[in-house]
């Protein structure tokens, strides 16, 4: 399951939420795009109203990705 990073319009760091929730934020103007890799998303207004968990994350732009070889059936 695939997770989108969300930020509050303070810029700090909330719960990664589902892709659905995240595009039907983006499709009803209560957020945008704030970067696309990793992809984060900004809300536009705080919801003072809610209480909602921050949380800390850190990005690690060295990462590498191996490719594996199919193996045959015998």
């Amino acid at each position: 399951m695939t997770k989108v990073l969300i930020l509050d319009a303070n810029q700090q760091p909330l719960s990664p939420v589902r892709i659905s929730h995240a595009r039907a934020l983006l499709s009803q103007g209560r957020a945008t795009v704030f970067q696309r890799y990793p992809f984060t998303i900004i809300l536009k207004e705080s919801f003072s109203q809610i209480q909602l968990e921050q949380l800390g994350f850190k990005l690690q732009l060295s990462t590498v990705v191996t490719k594996h070889k199919k193996r045959g059936l015998i």
